[in-house]
């Protein structure tokens, strides 16, 4: 079976890039665009950055910010709506992965009616044509859903997240600029930036890997060792080092999947709305134990891209424990929380079990059963 690579047809990098927008839409030659966004960008003036250049070109939009943090269902449904009801011809996506991952659903739902009740895109739907063309801006150092051909919505009525992997949905072009990522606060860099890491260790070591996305993937994990604790503090080059890595790191996992971390990460939030990029960070280092045995040689290049000296000297055991333990001192030090209190007793069978039947556990390099589940779920209490 072949591998496989799918990304943006375009896409722009480096302060500044949002430059580039207005030109891309008048060479589309669409006449009303759809802004994705999510309140917190419009109330801070984030999404603004990118509006007033549409303004000062005369070109017509509608914003749409009826977005959650999770998005679910009803926040897709209600966006289909508002964007047949204004006529729009692309969509610009704002935001962090709720934004885009809210984008890519209408945009696909928009293309494929058939699919609007939204619950039937879940997992690899048999989509038929692309998604609006869409135009995605980032704003945090994360998720990389500008470049994947994944998304997440929530069913709040049951209480899960589900994954939707469609190559149609993957926006046209991509527009990172680390200027719209400058407004972060300290714990959306943090968690967002161990999001990404997440997805750097979880594609380099799922059973899909390969040569390709092993490259993106390790230089991913050396970017953000090197880079996240300075975009923490808010200093330009880390924002800079950030904002590439983050991509990177899409670049690679979009295209050979992730594995049981983000499975428990998507049931965590699900339950207890617990931030994405929280939960995939707190349960890194749990996880990546429990694959210590199942990974070959990996860890050692994890050590030796996290920066850690003389792994080539170290015994299998000794790479390992410096992989978890470099990985553990930089949740520490952006200070990534290694409890989660809302979790209950009564909820963990349930939770491992939805974590279990999640789109990304398939993908991990180690069988998990039902009471291992659990025990990584209590380690958190």
């Amino acid at each position: 079976m072949a591998d496989r690579i799918v990304l943006n047809n375009i896409s722009y990098h480096g302060k500044g890039a949002i430059q580039e927008i207005v030109p891309e839409i008048e060479r589309g030659g669409y006449k009303h665009i759809f802004v994705a966004s999510d309140p917190d960008l419009i109330k801070f003036e984030v999404t603004k950055k990118m509006t007033d250049l549409l303004d000062k070109a005369g070109i017509a939009y509608t914003l749409y910010s009826d977005i959650k943090p999770n998005p679910t269902i009803e926040n897709v449904q209600n966006g289909v709506k508002a964007f047949k009801d204004c006529k729009a011809d692309a969509i610009v996506a704002i935001g962090g992965g709720s934004s885009m991952d809210t984008a890519k659903a209408i945009g696909v739902i928009i293309s494929n009616p058939e699919f609007e009740d939204v619950r039937s895109l879940e997992g690899v739907a048999p989509t038929k044509k692309h998604a609006v063309p869409t135009i995605a801006v980032p704003t945090t150092a994360g998720t990389a859903a500008e470049v994947t051909i994944n998304y997440v919505i929530t069913d709040v009525e049951k209480q899960r997240k589900f994954v939707c992997v469609d190559t149609n949905d993957i926006p046209y072009i991509a527009v990172v600029d680390p200027d719209m990522m400058s407004s972060m606060p300290k714990g959306l860099t943090a968690s967002t930036g161990m999001d990404a890491l997440t997805h750097a260790i979880e594609g380099y070591t799922t059973k899909a890997a390969w040569e390709l996305t092993d490259m993106f993937h390790l230089e991913a994990i050396k970017l953000i060792s090197k880079h996240l604790r300075s975009a923490v503090n808010n200093e330009p080059e880390g924002r800079d080092g950030m904002a590439m890595a983050q991509y990177i790191a899409g670049m690679g996992f979009s295209n050979v999947g992730l594995g049981i971390d983000h499975a428990m990460a998507h049931t965590l939030s699900a339950h207890y709305d617990t931030p994405h990029g929280v939960a995939c960070a707190m349960f890194l280092p749990i996880t990546m134990e429990f694959n210590r045995d199942s990974c070959g040689e990996r860890y050692r290049e994890i050590a030796r891209a996290m920066g850690v000296e003389g792994v080539d000297s170290m015994s299998p055991e000794e790479y390992k424990d410096a992989a978890i333990n470099a990985v553990k001192k930089l949740s520490e030090d952006v200070g990534i929380p290694k409890k989660n209190e809302k979790i209950k007793e009564e909820d963990l069978e349930q939770l491992a079990k939805d974590a279990l039947a999640d789109a990304c556990y398939p993908g991990n390099p180690r069988e998990a059963s039902l009471d291992q589940v659990i025990d990584m779920f209590k380690q958190l209490m």
